[in-house]
């Protein structure tokens, strides 16, 4: 017998705020009555925390500081055990979202090696030869914006042969000259991080400029810690080798889930950067990286 079971809250955006309630209703769509034993929903916000294969092995203090760490955890009993009607069922449900004792509710967050997640799981047990029937609907947490306001810390940069670390052989270096600014570098989440970039001469024809969103990840304890950086968005703000002494705008806007504000705790952080990338024609890379401070206001 056909049987469907769905959870849907009634955000439609699905975003809350710690001491806020998490309201919905559980949506059971059969075409005949239908026995079971039971219907449970569960609430579970997970940190969990992964170690990059370079650094598996380096320290045997990280398995215990890597185990997930819950952030909040309820249960409740939705239907006693019994039988549902024919047809469409809805089961309303309501849960505080407070986190377990002394923990925070930190942002969710989708990364590589930490993800913070949140979720609703509702279960519905049912008689010996029919298949129990489970359910899982993620919510979004954001955390409690900021009271006070952020100043803009704007940056000016410069970059020629001289400027760059990391070359082996500067004399072998094509000439050139690129300026430019960032708006800030206190960015609020919501807002897209602006500047410009401008070209003022080059002995090398350009190929591409881009602009990359870099998230990095430090997972550990007092005895070392491992930190990964890993892309999260490029995007070319110029192709080919663009008129010099042209402003090219700087324009990005912080993708959801995989950005949040930054963020440092005993066991990890999560910080971000952005990388001004201008490739030349012979594939010379010239990087000049910015660390970003992400918040909410």
């Amino acid at each position: 017998m056909s049987v469907t079971l769905d959870i849907r809250l009634k955000r439609a955006n699905k975003v809350y705020h710690e001491g806020e309630v998490v309201a919905g209703v559980i949506v059971l769509v059969c075409k005949e009555s239908l026995q079971h034993h039971g219907i449970t929903l569960n609430m579970e916000g997970l940190v969990n925390l992964q170690l990059s294969s370079k650094s598996v092995g380096v320290f045997e203090a990280f398995y215990n500081s890597v185990k997930p760490i819950q952030l909040i955890s309820n249960n409740i009993e939705v239907a006693k055990a019994g039988k549902i009607p024919g047809g469409k069922t809805e089961i309303p449900f309501e849960f505080p979202l407070q986190a377990k004792g002394n923990k925070v509710l930190y942002e969710t967050y989708h990364g590589v090696f930490v993800n913070i997640q949140y979720t609703l799981r509702c279960d519905m047990k049912r008689p010996l030869l029919a298949k129990d029937l489970s359910r899982n609907c993620e919510f979004i947490v954001h955390c409690q914006p900021q009271k006070s306001k952020i100043a803009p810390t704007p940056v000016n940069f410069t970059v020629t042969p001289d400027t760059l670390e990391n070359i082996r052989e500067r004399s072998s270096l094509p000439k050139f000259l690129i300026r430019g600014h960032l708006d800030a570098t206190n960015c609020v989440i919501s807002q897209p991080l602006t500047g410009e970039v401008l070209v003022e001469n080059s002995d090398t024809p350009i190929k591409s400029i881009e602009l990359q969103l870099v998230r990095v990840e430090t997972c550990g304890c007092a005895e070392g810690y491992a930190r990964d950086a890993t892309e999260i968005q490029n995007i070319q703000i110029a192709e080919g080798d663009v008129c010099h002494g042209l402003s090219i705008p700087i324009y990005m806007v912080f993708p959801r889930l995989f950005t949040c504000p930054t963020l440092e705790t005993t066991n990890f952080k999560v910080e971000f950067e952005v990388n001004v990338v201008i490739v030349l024609h012979d594939d010379h890379l010239i990087t000049e990286n910015f660390p970003l401070k992400l918040c909410r206001v």
